[in-house]
């Protein structure tokens, strides 16, 4: 029985040692779903609400309003500070396409590089039945 549990706890180092960290945000972004993703870690990134309001955040630092003029110097230098990191866009799901491609347009003009943040798609028969049987009605 000691052994047992000697096995049991190494499972639960092992498991909370190999587990992603989850970066809470201030801001509620409802990112479209996607069923690509990647594991790249964000130095920077980039909030894009509703309302079309964009706000920033380097370094897990809470995110602050920003005018747009002034968003390529801010991603400059944070591209400085930390040349090997990426430029993360989270934009909410109800923003025209054109903004997203317009802040994407900025930062690939200014040579930096920018991913957009997506949510994973539903990938078993289980969670789409969950999301179709809301709107089913009897």
């Amino acid at each position: 029985m000691a052994s047992m549990t000697d096995v049991i706890f190494l499972l639960l180092v092992f498991f909370m040692v190999t587990s992603t960290f989850v970066f809470p945000t201030a801001l509620e972004v409802n990112l479209p779903q996607s069923s690509e993703q990647t594991a790249i870690k964000p130095g920077t990134r980039v909030y894009l609400d509703e309302q079309l309001q964009i706000f920033v955040s380097s370094n897990g630092e809470e995110p602050i309003a920003i005018e747009i003029e002034k968003l390529i110097a801010f991603l400059s230098t944070a591209q400085q500070q930390h040349p090997e990191s990426y430029i993360a866009l989270y934009a909410d799901e109800v923003v025209p396409y054109g903004k997203v491609v317009e802040i994407l347009n900025l930062a690939a003009q200014n040579n930096l590089k920018m991913v957009l943040a997506t949510k994973p798609a539903p990938t078993s028969a289980t969670n789409v039945a969950t999301e179709i049987a809301p709107s089913i009605q009897l």
